[in-house]
């Protein structure tokens, strides 16, 4: 039944992505549209962006842990289409490089504290596709603006770095709670990693550049490992807040 339930979420989740891609492909067909409403518009701009991502994975059964922190930086490449009344439409596609992961905070089975430290550091390549609405000066001046789209990723390597001291069972395994510790030798299953995400920013615009900061948060549709009823977990997918910035440079105005 939980597995059954599952499966229809997920391909909720999928269904979502495809219409989110689909919309944000919608949002830049200005071309064809020759009857739209609001003023046109035809600007490029593209730059880098750098920040910090926050990751922790949803696993089932539940592992305990502290939030994993690791670099993310990329560049940026942001089509404007459209003025609707107030609001400036856009289609921001982005490819970033960014390490991701989880860091457990370790527990006996007895639910004590242990001073056994591991960590899981996942690295990808990450393409996420998003709408961008803006409100405020187009040009000169601070603009606020949402984001929102699928976003897929693709795992480049992954490594692993544990404490000499790792607290044992008298029959030689590590002691956690429900007897959790067979991640410590799984490496990751599925190297697509696919989600939506979603945040909001402020853009200062002067005559050098465009200067963005914003936060946002992915939710990984995808699972890192296997989640039929054989496997050892129903879910782990990741989650993640990102801090991030970027400089973009008009190409066209």
């Amino acid at each position: 039944m939980r597995l059954g339930k599952y499966m229809r979420n997920l391909k909720a989740g999928m269904f979502s992505c495809h219409v989110l891609a689909v919309a944000c492909l919608l949002l830049v067909a200005v071309e064809p549209v020759r009857a739209q409403v609001g003023e046109e518009r035809k600007a490029l701009a593209i730059g880098v962006n750098g920040g910090l991502a926050f990751n922790s994975v949803s696993f089932d059964p539940t592992i305990k842990q502290s939030m994993y922190s690791g670099p993310t930086l990329g560049v940026t490449l942001r089509m404007t289409s459209e003025k609707y009344f107030s609001t400036l439409c856009a289609l921001q596609i982005e490819l970033n490089y960014t390490l991701l992961g989880w860091k457990e905070d370790i527990m006996s089975s007895a639910d004590e504290p242990l001073p056994d430290t591991y960590q899981r550091n996942l690295s990808y390549f990450q393409l996420p596709v998003l709408a961008r609405l803006g409100w405020g000066r187009e040009q000169k001046g601070v603009m606020g603006y949402l984001l929102a789209g699928p976003q897929i990723g693709c795992l480049l390597g992954e490594s692993t770095k544990r404490s000499h001291e790792w607290t044992l069972t008298e029959e030689g395994v590590p002691d956690r709670p429900n007897g959790m510790y067979a991640q410590y030798d799984m490496p990751v299953e599925k190297k697509v990693d696919y989600g939506i995400t979603a945040g909001v920013g402020i853009e200062l615009n002067s005559r050098i550049g465009h200067f963005m900061l914003d936060g946002r948060y992915y939710y990984g549709l995808s699972d890192l490992y296997g989640n039929s009823k054989k496997d050892v977990f129903s879910r782990s997918n990741n989650g993640t807040v990102m801090i991030k910035f970027t400089y973009l440079f008009d190409v066209k105005k």
